[in-house]
């Protein structure tokens, strides 16, 4: 007789999986995925309208198992709770059985974060020390507390539309022990930054090429569909531009269409995966003077190497 389903739920999560944890679990997945040992499908995303999006992510990863992830992206939810809410699906790859229901928008909050620091890691200079966080929902907070893992922080210097907000953010990241001012703009927040997060969800770009110092690293992470990009498209040219999963960017990141659309790019211009990057088989910052780019779109082998990791932790990470 089969075992009982699962049930996971955020507080679970958050009590189980760290940003620490997932980190490497992270880099396991997307090398995985960039090696040719998954399987994934382009998302696919309806419109419900007025920045409502309905998102279903299915694939398939080694060493984890198969599902999908069924999420909702509510914008205007985030001042109540969580803007992404939704479940993942994990599927026992011998049995073919369902083995675990898990909340998604707390493993997608952890897990994009994870990806992030991930990136960041193999990205940005080793002596990067000055974050600029754009953006105060919840995935501003999940960044400064998982990229503290892979660099050492002087400053985390924050901008965000609602000063009130801003400010409660800078509380939290005070409560970790790091040094943080809120900016009055984008631009004195990215200036002399090592590290910038984009992390809003504005519609047109709010990052431009004059405020982005040679040598920065910048990760594109709150738009995940083709239409709202953060970030203008003379910065996506002069960069080195990295995607999570080139299939997708090509077909849904906003900062790369905006860019081929201008006619500043095309697609060489996008670089190998960072799955390409953490095996080693591509490189990733040349040299210390490079702008470089990570186009994050979220992978579902991110969200089935957290739910294995989550079901049955001993085995399953091994198996990564």
């Amino acid at each position: 007789m089969a075992d009982p389903i699962a049930f996971i739920d955020a507080a679970e999560v958050r009590a189980r999986l760290s940003h620490a944890d997932c980190i490497p679990l992270m880099k396991r997945a997307m090398a995985a995925l960039s090696g040719g040992h998954s399987q994934q499908l382009l998302r696919g995303i309806i419109d419900l309208g007025g920045g409502d999006l309905f998102g279903v992510m299915p694939g398939a990863l080694d060493g984890a198992g198969f599902g999908a992830k069924i999420i909702s992206v509510f914008p205007a939810a985030a001042a109540h709770g969580a803007s992404h809410q939704g479940v993942i699906i994990l599927f026992d790859r011998a049995s073919g059985a369902p083995v675990c229901v898990i909340d998604a928008g707390e493993v997608t909050a952890i897990r994009t974060a994870a990806a992030t620091a991930a990136a960041t890691d193999v990205l940005a200079r080793p002596d990067a020390r000055r974050l600029a966080i754009l953006g105060t929902g919840e995935q501003a907070w999940h960044h400064v507390a998982a990229i503290r893992h892979v660099r050492t922080l002087d400053e985390v210097v924050l901008w965000g539309r609602a000063p009130d907000k801003a400010q409660a953010l800078a509380g939290r990241i005070a409560d970790l022990g790091l040094s943080v001012r809120v900016a009055g703009s984008v631009a004195e927040a990215a200036a002399d930054a090592d590290i910038i997060c984009a992390l809003t969800a504005a519609p047109d770009p709010i990052l431009f090429d004059r405020d982005v110092a040679d040598g920065a690293h910048v990760n594109a992470v709150g738009s995940s569909h083709a239409g709202p990009s953060e970030i203008d498209e003379t910065l996506v040219a002069r960069a080195r531009f990295i995607p999570d999963h080139r299939e997708g960017v090509l077909a849904q990141g906003a900062e790369y269409l905006r860019a081929k659309s201008a006619g500043l790019i095309d697609e060489g211009h996008v670089l190998p995966e960072i799955g390409h990057v953490f095996s080693g088989r591509a490189p990733g910052r040349i040299s210390a003077s490079d702008v470089t780019i990570y186009k994050s779109l979220g992978s579902i082998v991110q969200d089935l190497a957290c739910a294995a990791w989550l079901w049955r932790p001993g085995r399953q990470m091994t198996k990564l």
